[in-house]
């Protein structure tokens, strides 16, 4: 009797929800103005899903996924293995490409399948359905939901042909981890492409997305395994396999090779994201809006904007290429790590290739995590003697037409500074008198320096300096003669020295490097690049004369510690006040860095390093990465 009873009330709710279908289809062909409220309230003509971008380095090798929740790959139609077409299709519509969006029929059967079985084995839902659901709608299991639905799936009909459905719903399909689309499973749980993968392993991730959990491979592999032989069953009734490929897939054990997400190098991809974003900001023109901007709320709004349209770019899926040198970038975090075993103590570095002028490697600091503070391009340090080189000695050389041999004045002298008169020292309090510019380089006296730069006169060095557009060298710094000893009221970071280095290497021409060398979108155009200008900062009859001064700083000056085997090797060290922080700046033939080395800056103010100094890390750092 109860059994007679539950096939009554089955067969009366379900010619109930027939006519509900009928009515419902009824009244949408009846109101003609529906389309018109869908085009004025929903933007069903710009269906988007999110796909992965990615960062590569120097050889177009992946070292960075980048997405937030959604891990997806996109696959175009054409793209999409059949027999994903078909497993879907058979397990989840079998009459997708019959009916216009929603299939009355189908739902019927599916209340009465499951009204017979202990578990869910069919699903009242077509493809369409799904899709707009994952899409546009909740899945919370009410009327008005389910009237949406329909309405919403009538729609996407008449406007996108079933290959454009098929495209989207494989794609945004949930297989649990953080993956979406078939792609995305694909290589998560296989290890390939989906277009690499057997029949067996294509049924058995059709099986995931009923219900993620329930048939979580990692933790219920057997579950899967089990919906896997249903879904080859679907396929072959349907036709879409045959008995013997049942037979052998039925059979075939599944082995996964689950592959994590791919994000190497933190130090130098968070450096990429930064300068991403900057790129963005120039081609687009949000640099120039900033700047003129004349009120915080105003670059606050525009500051947004560009976020905005950053995380839009990256929602696209593009492509990142980058110049970095993986085996550099290692051997860089190496040497920083081991060179500096005081936990209290830090360092960082980067490097240009000078052939390319790309930023190749950047090091954020020891036991770096990504997009934490990164020292390489973000910490700004009194540069101490380390800045001579450009900011007195080329200038003065520039101006004079003098060469490494002339000589200066190097006796202890005061100058006005302020109310009180400035009197710099040498190291150790050393007194000269008439030195060779090449002594004086190679030698680091500071009395030398100030000499030439009071000579040339604040204003005409810095000149030269405000070519390298160093960001937080300010007004305050070009009034203080101390600035030619690094005394920058902030500083410089490494990536900017290193960049202004660089000019040594190109004959006297400076062009700022960069990290990123194209971004391109998902079909292979190129979206942005940077542009390369150029500035003759100093002559090339010049940069020769300095090139011969550097070299005889690392051959019989201050840098003594550098053993590099180079055609051509020259830098410059720096020290600040009380040995808080230490620098080397150099290049070579192939290469320019720049190290510092120092402890963090905390509210107790900047603290020394001076016994760890004097074993000269930071030139035994420049050794390992040149070498």
């Amino acid at each position: 009797m109860r059994q007679s009873t539950g096939w009554l009330l089955i067969a009366v709710l379900c010619a109930s929800f027939v006519l509900l279908l009928t009515r419902v289809g009824a009244e949408v062909n009846d109101v003609e103005t529906l389309s018109e409220a869908f085009d004025q309230n929903i933007e069903l003509e710009e269906l988007f899903l999110s796909s992965n971008s990615y960062i590569l380095d120097s050889e177009g090798r992946l070292i960075s996924e980048v997405y937030r929740d959604t891990n997806r790959i996109y696959k175009s139609y054409d793209q999409i293995p059949q027999l994903f077409i078909d497993s879907f299709v058979a397990t989840e519509d079998r009459r997708f490409y019959e009916h216009d969006g929603y299939d009355t029929a189908g739902i019927a059967r599916a209340f009465v399948a499951n009204a017979q079985s202990s578990e869910l084995e069919q699903g009242g839902s077509t493809i369409t359905q799904q899709l707009v659901r994952n899409i546009y709608l909740s899945h919370d299991q009410t009327y008005q939901r389910k009237l949406s639905e329909i309405l919403y799936s009538r729609e996407v009909e008449k406007r996108y042909t079933k290959d454009d459905i098929l495209e989207l719903y494989l794609n945004s399909i949930f297989f649990g981890h953080q993956a979406y689309g078939i792609e995305a499973a694909s290589q998560y749980y296989f290890s390939k492409s989906s277009a690499d993968l057997s029949l067996a392993q294509v049924a058995f991730l059709t099986a995931i997305p009923n219900n993620p959990s329930f048939f979580d491979p990692i933790d219920h592999q057997e579950r899967t395994e089990d919906r896997k032989g249903w879904v080859l069953k679907k396929m072959l009734d349907e036709e879409k396999i045959t008995e013997e490929e049942y037979e052998e897939a039925l059979e075939e054990s599944i082995e996964l090779a689950v592959q994590e997400r791919t994000d190497m190098f933190p130090d130098y991809v968070t450096y990429i994201r930064d300068e991403f974003r900057d790129l963005v900001a120039e081609e687009e023109g949000f640099s120039n809006l900033i700047a003129k901007a004349t009120t915080s709320e105003e670059k606050d709004t525009l500051n947004e904007e560009l976020d905005a349209k950053v995380q839009s770019l990256l929602d696209e899926g593009i492509a990142i290429h980058t110049a970095l040198k993986p085996l550099l970038q290692k051997k860089a975090v190496q040497s920083i790590s081991q060179r500096i075993p005081d936990e209290t103590i830090q360092g960082s570095l980067t490097v240009i290739d000078n052939e390319t002028n790309q930023l190749v490697a950047l090091t954020g600091g020891k036991g770096y995590e990504k997009f934490n503070f990164n020292r390489g391009y973000q910490d700004f340090r009194q540069p101490g003697s380390s800045i001579k080189p450009l900011l007195a000695f080329a200038p003065y050389v520039e101006e004079t037409g003098v060469g490494p041999s002339a000589k200066i004045d190097g006796k202890n002298k005061c100058y006005p500074n302020g109310p009180e008169d400035w009197c710099p020292k040498n190291y150790d309090n050393k007194e000269i008198g008439m030195v060779t510019l090449n002594q004086a380089l190679a030698s680091s006296y500071n009395t030398a320096a100030v000499a030439l730069i009071n000579k040339t006169g604040l204003e005409t060095s810095y000149s030269y300096l405000d070519k390298f557009n160093f960001e937080k060298v300010g007004d305050i710094d070009k009034q203080n003669f101390a600035s030619v000893l690094g005394g920058f009221r902030t500083g410089v970071s490494p990536l900017e020295l290193t960049r202004a280095y660089t000019t040594f290497a190109h004959d006297g021409v400076y062009s700022p490097a960069h990290g990123i060398t194209e971004v391109k979108d998902g079909a292979g155009n190129v979206l942005y690049s940077w542009d390369q200008p150029e500035t003759q900062v100093w002559s090339k009859a010049t940069n020769d004369k300095m090139r011969q001064m550097l070299a005889a700083v690392v051959t019989n000056g201050t840098g003594r510690s550098i053993n590099v085997s180079a055609p051509y090797v020259g830098g410059k060290t720096g020290t600040t006040s009380n040995y808080n922080e230490i620098w080397f700046a150099g290049l070579t033939d192939q290469y320019t860095s720049a190290i510092l080395i120092g402890r963090d800056q905390t509210s107790g103010g900047p603290k020394s390093i001076e016994g760890f100094s004097r074993s000269n890390p930071h030139q035994q750092i420049f050794n390992d990465i040149m070498n």
